[in-house]
């Protein structure tokens, strides 16, 4: 899958899909430094993923600061062929000052052995399931 740089940053599109929605999501940087995947609170309510009384929220910290966030298993994360189902992502604001609607973490990445071709600008994914 090919890479997009926008800011000296690498950015792919992602599907996500939830009881049995699926929304595509653009401008997901893939992040190394992240555990976690996340994604934009307002790209993902267009599927009815939203805060629900019983969700805890949680602080997260990074580079861009600190962020509250609930936690949410969604059906399925695909980036290009490669899909992780059952992924338990983090839904937050995501305000950092330019324009991203989600993060690919490592939980993804490691989960589907991906390989980060910076040469290329791809995202190659071996045939092995890990």
């Amino acid at each position: 899958m090919r890479l997009t740089l926008k800011y000296g940053l690498p950015f792919v599109t992602a599907t996500l899909t939830y009881r049995q929605k699926e929304v595509e999501v653009s401008h997901v940087l893939v992040d190394t430094g992240s555990a976690r995947t996340a994604f934009a609170a307002d790209v993902v309510a267009q599927i009815g993923l939203i805060p629900e009384p019983e969700d805890t929220l949680l602080t997260v910290r990074g580079v861009g600061g600190a962020e509250v966030v609930f936690t949410r298993v969604v059906d399925r994360v695909q980036v290009g062929h490669r899909i992780v189902e059952q992924l338990e992502v983090e839904i937050g604001g995501m305000d950092y000052g330019f324009e991203i609607n989600g993060i690919l973490g490592m939980d993804f990445l490691m989960r589907t052995g991906t390989i980060i071709n910076l040469h290329q600008l791809q995202l190659e994914f071996p045939n092995a399931e890990m």
